[in-house]
C-alpha cells in the first residue's frame, strides 16, 4: 500500500507545544470511560472531535443484520470524529472504549477551528488525517472486492508492519505490537475470526510469522 502520509494518526501531544496543551487541558473536561462504554453512538448529533489521552477506542458500525464492523482501533494521541469538521450532522459510526480508565477529551468544532487558525502544523495534519483515512478506506474496499481472504490478510499484515513494526534486536526481523484482536482483524478485512485464526496458523506453519495475542513477529515477507 502506497503511504501518502507518514502516519494515519494525528498526535496532538507532539504537534501542540507543551505550554499550549497544558493551558488547553486546564480549561476542558477529560472524560473517563470503562471497557465497552460508548463515547458516541450512530445517529448521535455530530458537533465534536475527540482526543485520546489514555487507553484505546474502537470505531465501527453495525450492519442491517446487527453484525459489528470495526473500522479502526485508536490509541493515545489519536483524534477521531473528524467528519464533524466536514459538516457531518449525524454520526454514521460508533466510538467505544476498549481499556479500563480510557481518558478522552471532547473538542467542539468551533474550538478545533480556533486551534487550526493558531497552529498551521496542526491544521495541515488534520487535513492529511482526513485524506489518509479516506484513501485507506478506499484501499480496503478494493481488497474486499477483488482479493481472496489470504491475500487480504497478508496485505493487512503489511499495513501493520508499516504502522507498528520495529526491528527485533534479537532476530533482526520485524516485530509488530498492535492493538487489534483477531475479531477486529477479521472485521477489518471482511471475514470471520475462525478463518483469520486458520490462516495465521498456516502462515506460522510456513515459518512466515510467529504471533501471540498482541504481537506478531514477521520471519519472512508474507507477500
Amino acid at each position: 500500500m502506497e503511504h501518502l502520509w507518514y502516519l494515519d494518526d494525528v498526535n496532538v501531544f507532539k504537534i501542540l507545544c507543551p505550554h499550549k496543551f497544558k493551558s488547553y487541558k486546564a480549561c476542558h473536561n477529560f472524560d473517563v470511560f470503562q471497557p465497552r462504554d460508548y463515547i458516541y453512538f450512530e445517529k448521535d448529533h455530530s458537533c465534536k472531535m475527540f482526543l485520546i489521552e489514555k487507553g484505546k477506542v474502537k470505531i465501527g458500525y453495525y450492519t442491517a443484520e446487527g453484525d459489528e464492523v470495526v473500522k479502526a482501533v485508536l490509541r493515545k494521541g489519536d483524534v477521531f470524529g473528524e467528519k464533524a469538521l466536514l459538516g457531518e450532522e449525524e454520526r454514521n459510526e460508533f466510538a467505544q472504549a476498549l481499556l479500563k480508565d480510557t481518558v478522552v477529551c471532547s473538542m467542539k468544532v468551533s474550538v478545533l477551528h480556533d486551534l487550526m487558525r493558531d497552529n498551521k502544523t496542526f491544521s495541515l495534519k488534520i487535513y492529511k488525517l482526513i485524506n489518509f483515512r479516506i484513501r485507506k478506506l478506499e484501499r480496503r474496499l478494493q481488497l474486499l472486492l477483488f482479493k481472496d481472504v489470504r491475500t487480504r490478510l497478508m496485505e493487512f499484515l503489511q499495513e501493520l508492519c508499516d504502522e507498528y513494526g520495529v526491528c527485533c534486536e534479537k532476530t533482526g526481523t520485524v516485530k509488530i505490537s498492535h492493538p487489534y484482536t483477531q475479531k477486529d482483524m477479521a472485521s477489518l478485512i471482511g471475514t470471520s475470526r475462525p478463518t483469520i485464526n486458520t490462516i495465521m496458523n498456516e502462515l506460522r506453519d510456513e515459518n512466515l510469522i510467529e504471533f501471540n495475542r498482541n504481537e506478531i513477529l514477521v520471519l519472512k515477507k508474507t507477500s
